[in-house]
């Protein structure tokens, strides 16, 4: 049955590929609300801005009056939560946008949904969904061993991790005190296409093509958990429309990776598909450089709860998920080119030096 789906930050990048996988995978309507910062790119979702079922509608979600306006004008039946600065290096330098939009957002869209959700009939309210989608960083850091289920504590490492745990706290609040039907999702690392390029997969396939050094903070050995955006947007959905209201659910890739070793994974797969006109390795471009403060050491999910209970589990391999990444970043110039010509956005961040700046 056709419902309508009100997504936040559907020009970002789990976003866009949240808006192709609900326009292609289902046939409800979908109201895209983004503020359209620096990371949002409307060619992202460009391929259906004119599909009967697309809505775009140009929001902050710290405006609280607007977003009344969004809820009562396309009257959704569900939410999907993704707005979110997500930059941990930005975070570092400048903790207060994140604060803004991750905690100050989250409270108004809650408070915009919870007033919908009140004058909805009885029928309606019985299927509402508000999702909110957050992140693995807010469990802290693992050492070598175990893996973040559910139930493990919180503990977030920096501002941006500390944002979303925030703002996780807060859904799950509106949920326990006003009945709101929330679901929570927590994901690991996710790439591929169409991935702003300060993030490190989109940032090292570019500074290679164009002959810059590939930085790697530290020695290279802090480990991330990768998930294929498509795959994501897939559980997403899943968890959407069969997810139980008031529970959380990991999502992962089970595609653990050592830094370093992602990065010589791509620079092969580079090799491969873009030979340098000397035909020597990318990897001879790796530079190590100073570490994230406060970098967490390994990040691991287990997701035996939404494989069990919703039948959900990661299709791409991680070998098919970088391949198919790195020919996407070789036949979009299109996309990322404008990004580069923008100036120093894919320069250094995170080192703490304009710590507290708004």
């Amino acid at each position: 049955m056709s419902k309508t789906v009100l997504v936040t930050g559907g020009c970002g990048f789990i976003g866009s590929a949240v808006m192709h996988d609900l326009i292609s995978a289902s046939d409800h309507v979908v109201v895209n609300v983004d503020k359209m910062t620096y990371a949002a790119n409307p060619l992202s979702v460009s391929c259906f801005a004119d599909n009967p079922r697309y809505r775009f509608e140009k929001a902050d979600i710290c405006d609280a009056a607007a977003l009344r306006s969004i809820f009562r004008r396309h009257d959704p039946s569900l939410v999907m939560h993704l707005a979110a600065e997500s930059h941990v290096d930005r975070s570092i330098d400048g903790p207060g946008e994140f604060v803004q939009t991750n905690v100050t957002g989250t409270f108004c869209l809650l408070e915009a949904a919870r007033e919908h959700f009140d004058q909805l009939s009885a029928v309606r309210r019985s299927a509402f969904r508000f999702l909110h989608v957050s992140t693995d960083e807010v469990f802290g850091s693992l050492g070598p061993d175990g893996e973040f289920f559910e139930v493990t504590p919180y503990s977030p490492r920096s501002p941006y991790s500390a944002t979303k745990a925030s703002s996780d706290h807060l859904v799950r609040a509106w949920g326990e005190t006003y009945g709101l039907p929330i679901l929570v999702s927590n994901c690991s690392n996710n790439y591929g296409p169409r991935q702003f390029p300060e993030k490190l997969i989109p940032l090292v396939i570019l500074k290679a093509l164009s002959g810059d050094p590939l930085p790697v903070y530290g020695k290279g050995e802090n480990v991330r958990d990768w998930l294929f955006v498509e795959d994501h947007a897939a559980a997403l959905r899943r968890i959407l429309i069969q997810g139980a209201p008031g529970e959380s659910y990991n999502v992962g890739g089970r595609a653990e990776r050592r830094n370093i070793d992602l990065v010589e994974l791509l620079c092969g797969t580079l090799d491969g598909l873009r030979p340098r006109d000397d035909r020597r390795s990318y990897a001879e471009q790796i530079t190590f450089v100073s570490d994230r403060p406060g970098h967490d050491l390994r990040y691991a999910m287990n997701i035996d709860k939404i494989e069990r209970e919703l039948g959900w589990s990661p299709e791409v391999s991680f070998e098919q998920g970088l391949a198919r990444t790195v020919r996407w970043y070789l036949d979009n110039e299109v996309w990322w080119r404008p990004i580069l010509e923008r100036g120093n956005l894919i320069d250094r961040r995170g080192l703490g030096l304009a710590c507290g700046a708004a």
